[in-house]
């Protein structure tokens, strides 16, 4: 049997979906400035004799350094940050890890929007697979060991 899609009347559960694929545009627009990437704390050795970072019992690194590191467009980025601008840095880190939660969930919806839209229902979804047992190679290396 053939159906022609713009024929098919909306159910509840797509319109249930289109409110919430809105909900999360509504949140994406709202969202502000945002960047990729982690901070991490850097320490440093400068080697300089006499210097307390190479005190022969107690050195003392300089630091700590606040270090951005990201990747775009395939390219690996690292820059150190000022202090002052740690904390913007870090909201807009914390948006940039927001923006993805909300396009990881708009894909979802999508895809379920498509499958009722296509197909009439959604798929189940499939059960995770057991663990493979071990090959008879691996058997005979544990026995061995």
């Amino acid at each position: 049997m053939l159906y022609i899609i713009s024929d098919m009347k909306p159910t509840k559960s797509i319109v249930a979906l289109q409110r919430k694929i809105e909900e999360v545009r509504q949140t994406l627009s709202a969202l502000g400035p945002m960047h990729p990437g982690s901070v991490s704390r850097q320490y440093q050795v400068c080697r300089r004799p006499g210097c307390r970072c190479m005190h022969p019992d107690h050195p003392q690194r300089h630091g700590p350094y606040h270090k951005l590191a990201y990747v775009h467009r395939g390219h690996p980025v690292c820059r150190f940050v000022r202090p002052e601008c740690l904390a913007e840095l870090l909201r807009r880190l914390d948006a940039y890890k927001r923006f993805r939660q909300l396009m990881n969930r708009w894909i979802e919806l999508s895809i379920l929007r498509g499958q009722l839209d296509f197909f009439g229902r959604p798929t189940p979804q499939k059960k995770p697979r057991h663990p493979r047992t071990p090959s008879r190679a691996s058997q005979r290396k544990s026995r061995r060991a």
